[in-house]
This record gives C-alpha cells, structure tokens and sequence, in this order.
C-alpha cells in the first residue's frame, strides 16, 4: 500500500511539493555546539519548550541530538558538568529540505536534522511533524481513495501505537507499532471491544462522553506509559476516539525525578522555563493556546512571523476572547523573553492617576504619595514588554502624552526633571472597533497609526465551534483541581449542545458555565438534564451564519498577512530572500503567497 501511494505522489506535482520536508520542517532551530555542558543543554531546552537539541559543530555541522531525558538521566548522577559528547550524543538521520516525506518515513529515527547544501543545520523535522503533515493531508484531500492510503501511511509508520475506535468502542484500527508492544496481531484486535484487546483503556469512555485526555498514565501489561486519548467529531456528532501509546515508560523518569528531589538542595541551576508576570505567574506560551480551528492556526502562524521583531502589535477582539494570552505569547517568542511583561488595564484606571501608574512619580509629587517615588509601568517593563489593555478606554489627554513617549522613546517621571530612555515594546489590545472612534474624534487619529503597525484580530468563540471540545476538555479539568471535586465528566449530548451553543462572552462565559456545572451536579457525570442549572429555557443557538462569520474572519486574516508580506518586502528593499527569512517562511513560500496577493515583484 505505501509503495502505491508512493506511485500515485510521484506522479501529482502539486502533492510531491506538498510533502516536501521543507513545508512541515521547524526552520531555523534553537542548537548547541559541541563544547557546552548538558547543564547549559537543558537550560536552552526548558527556555524553548523543546524535548531535544541538535549538537553542531565548528562548521553548524549537526553531530546528533541531546535529549531532555538524557540530561535528566545525567543530572541525577551528578555530571550536570558534562559534555555532551560523553554518553548521551544521539545519532539521528540526515536530510535534506527537498526530501519528501514518503521517502524518509522508512527511515528509523524519531528525530531528523534538516541541511543545506553545504551540509549546515537548517532545520528539525519529528515523528510528530510527518504525522501531523499526513493528517493534513487526509482531512485536505478531496479524493477519498487517497486519504485512506494517506492513513496506512501514518498506521504504519509511526513510531507510536495508535488504535482508532468506533462510536461502540470497537477497534477499526490497530497500527502494528500497538501490535508488537501487546503481542496481539491486528487482525485478531479489530472488530473487537477495545477493553478486551487494551490493558487498562479508558477509549470506551472517550467515545461516551467526548473527553480528550492527553498525557494521562495508563498501566499496560504492568508498565506505566503515557498515552492521549482524542474524541473524534463529524457535524456535531461523536463517531469514534483514537488512543496514541507514546512508547516511552515512566517509570524511570519517576525514579529520576525522585533522585534528583532528594541530592538537589539548591535548585539555583533550574531557569525559568517562561518569564514570569508582576504577580509571580506563569506567562502563557503560544503552544499553551487551545485551539486548532483554521482562524487560530493563522492567528499562531501570524504570532511567529510579528514576535521576531519589534513591531508595535494592536490585538483586537471580543471581550473574553483571550486577547492577553496573544500578547503573552508574543513577549514569549521575541528576543525580549527573558526581560519582564508588564500589564496594564487602561479601562480599570482612574483618569486621575492614569500619568503616575504609566509614567510613575517622585517622592512627594502630589498629597499621599510614596515618600520614595514609585517606577511607572514603562519603568517596570524596561528591556521587555508593556500591555496596554483595554487601550479604547484611555483619555483623551493620555493618548496625547503616550504618543509623545512612542515618538521621543523617554519618559519624564510625574513631579520629575529628568528623562530617561525607555527599551519596551508596546502590545495593545481593545475589544471596541478603534477606527470608529477616531473618526467619532474619541481616539487620536495618529496613536492609531502609531500602535496598529501589526494588527492581529483574534476570532470569537461562535466562530471556531471545533475548538470548544478541546476547551471543554481542557477547563474541566482545571476547574475540577482548582475548587478539589473529584474528576467529573460529560455525556457527548451534552457536549454536543455546548459546542452549538451561541458564547456571547466567549471563552470567560463558557469557564463560567462549566464552574456553575462542575458545582452544582453531585454525580461524576453531567447530563442534559443538569443544563437546568444554567437557568435558561432553551439552548443558546447563533444568530448570524457562521459560514458568513468565517469568510469575513479569513478575508481579515488575509488582509493582515498581505499587509504584512509588503511591508517586510519594503524593509528588505526587495529582497525575496531576506524578507522570507524575515517572516519564518521559504522563498519559495514567499513566492506563492506574492501571487496569490497580487503583490508586485
């Protein structure tokens, strides 16, 4: 089967560009050279949320790869000091950025280093990143034949077990990776319940209550493994559940992490993975948004290219649509990381004392102050970045003082005679239509222009209902730790009323909902009948065409990637490489979306 889906690739231009590694490679990744230590090679791990690190040598030359897990293992015997080079080196195959994906899926490995032609690291390619490039292609693809070989493709190769499941919970699928790890041959595991082939499962479950469970541990022939657990929808409807075995015990990384708990008395080695807030939080990482929709995958994709400079960014939306987490994930992914983000919400100010909380004050500048003055929020995110939220509610007076300090780049303390040079980025968000009320003469007309270099405008729940079953997921489990109730699920009935059901306050309404049910419904188990609580009549349904929705929502996206591509390629003076490096994309990417925009070459 694969070497006649092999056959039919080869002979499809469109499809052989399509699995070229370069489209699904990770461009430009974070490495190490040869003579670092593996504690320096977990920090840079921690620091980019990454699980490995291409080692390079002298020449960007890949060698192998280092693994968190290796670290770990070397760590807990005390060689935090150690080179790289000693033990934990791993080979992994080398490829090239025109390789196609058919053709190295053979190949074993779980990691690929991508290089040029001089034979330089250029990229990173995982087990993850071809399974997920095959997905796609199934859920693309407009010929049914093609998708069903696509996925022998995915079953066959991957590194992962992987069993599919019916709406009855029994087995459609069986990869032999699940075979050889069970000792139980395909053919004797499919068409039967998935509890009598699978140790432990909870995918039955799954296909009851359309929960995803991802991570979780499940003991399987008396060794604990992780394994995720995904529901699988059509229109509204739960038609099966697909559990991945991730082929990686936990039992040593538990006796790891107990080893370490006890030797490390000063854990001053450990960084910080994410910067961290004002409040001592956690930031939230562009991963860490929960979503796979079409408009928040373009959002993410937008996020990449704008966080490697350091454009002013406008973030509009809804309220509750979690405009912050972009901003966060902007900070977390530019080179201003590691400096601090500081947050503002301009409507919950008093105009009063709108200038000290942005500018801060000298002692004795004004009847109550601190007699040792107090930094002004542009003090605090010096090196970093400052979020102005909720930006449409500043005064008048405040827009004008606040465009003179994007001009001038210092800032005068209140009561203060000396400036001082300011280092920030500025990331705004408003949930009010800002162009409305420049022209109402509510909003200056160049602070606009000035803040909304880059706009991202990020979509409202009642446009991406796919995502509300990751969100429904996600948050019950949050929920359910946050107030100590034991775990708690769902019927699919339920979820499926949920997912139709019209978020005038998005995600912050749907949270609020799941609190008032996780509350107030004794049983583990949530039914249509406990939807009373909500105390509506009938289920909220849309009251406009999604279909409509979702086509202004693209033609927005598109219009902020065009207005990107031209300003980029104006900033490099034409020059197609420099601008493709510059947005995170390939030339010939470039290439295609300036056609595709009518862009001038």
């Amino acid at each position: 089967m694969i070497q006649d889906f092999v056959a039919d690739a080869s002979m499809d231009i469109n499809k052989q560009e399509w699995l070229k590694v370069e489209k699904w490679m990770t461009g430009s990744p974070a490495y190490i050279t040869k003579e670092r230590t593996l504690k320096e090679a977990g920090e840079k791990m921690l620091d980019n949320h990454i699980d490995f690190l291409p080692v390079l040598d002298e020449s960007r030359r890949p060698m192998g790869v280092v693994t968190l897990y290796e670290v770990f293992r070397h760590l807990a015997v005390g060689r935090a000091g150690a080179s790289l080079l000693e033990d934990c080196l791993a080979e992994q195959p080398i490829i090239l950025p025109a390789d196609s994906l058919i053709d190295i899926s053979s190949q074993r490995g779980r990691y690929f280093l991508v290089v040029n032609e001089k034979g330089q690291l250029t990229g990173t390619l995982t087990r993850h990143d071809m399974e997920k490039a095959f997905r796609h292609y199934i859920e693309t693809s407009n010929q049914k034949r093609h998708a069903a070989e696509a996925l022998a493709v995915i079953l066959e190769t991957a590194y992962e077990g992987i069993a599919v499941v019916d709406e009855q919970a029994k087995i459609l699928e069986f990869n032999e990776a699940y075979s050889r790890f069970t000792g139980i041959p395909r053919e004797e595991a499919i068409g039967k319940q998935v509890q009598e082939v699978i140790d432990n499962t909870n995918l039955h479950n799954t296909v009851r209550t359309g929960m995803t469970e991802r991570g979780v541990v499940q003991y399987i022939q008396g060794e604990a493994m992780i394994v995720h657990r995904i529901p699988i929808w059509k229109e509204d409807r739960l038609v099966g559940a697909i559990g991945m075995l991730i082929f990686e015990g936990v039992g040593e990384v538990y006796r790891i992490y107990e080893k370490l708990r006890r030797n490390v008395h000063e854990p001053q080695s450990v960084q910080k993975s994410v910067s961290a807030s004002p409040q001592g939080g956690r930031l939230t990482s562009l991963d860490q948004i929960i979503g796979k929709s079409t408009s928040i995958s373009i959002i993410k994709q937008l996020v990449r290219r704008v966080s490697k400079t350091d454009a002013t960014i406008l973030i509009s939306g809804e309220s509750g649509t979690g405009k912050e987490l972009f901003a966060q994930s902007v900070h977390q992914l530019s080179g201003r990381s590691q400096g601090p983000f500081i947050s503002l919400n301009c409507g919950a100010v008093p105009e009063q004392l709108f200038e000290s909380e942005l500018f801060g004050y000298e002692a004795g500048a004004f009847t109550g102050a601190n007699r040792e003055g107090k930094p002004g929020k542009f003090e605090l995110a010096q090196n970093g970045t400052l979020f102005l939220d909720e930006i449409g509610e500043m005064p008048l007076l405040m827009q004008t003082k606040l465009l003179r300090v994007l001009q001038e780049k210092e800032v005068e303390r209140v009561g203060g005679t000396k400036k001082y040079k300011i280092n920030t980025r500025i990331i705004a968000a408003t949930n009010r239509d800002l162009k409305a009320m420049v022209e109402a003469g509510k909003f200056r007309k160049d602070l606009y222009y000035r803040i909304q270099v880059i706009e991202l405008t990020v979509p409202p729940l009642r446009e991406r209902p796919e995502d509300i079953p990751l969100l429904l997921s996600h948050y019950m489990n949050e929920i359910c730790n946050k107030y100590r109730l034991p775990p708690k699920t769902m019927t699919k009935d339920v979820m499926a009323v949920l997912s139709r059901r019209h978020w005038e306050g998005n995600v912050r309404e749907l949270i609020n909902v799941l609190e008032k049910l996780l509350i107030l419904v004794e049983g583990d188990t949530i039914e249509v009948k406990h939807l009373a609580f909500l105390g509506e009549d009938k289920e909220k349904t849309p009251t406009a065409s999604h279909e409509n929705n979702q086509a202004r929502l693209m033609d927005n996206v598109k219009a902020q990637e065009k207005h990107l591509i031209e300003k980029v390629l104006a900033e490099s003076g034409g020059n197609k490489t420099r601008a493709a490096k510059e947005l995170g994309i390939h030339r010939t990417t470039l290439y295609q979306k300036m056609k595709k925009y009518h862009i001038d070459d």
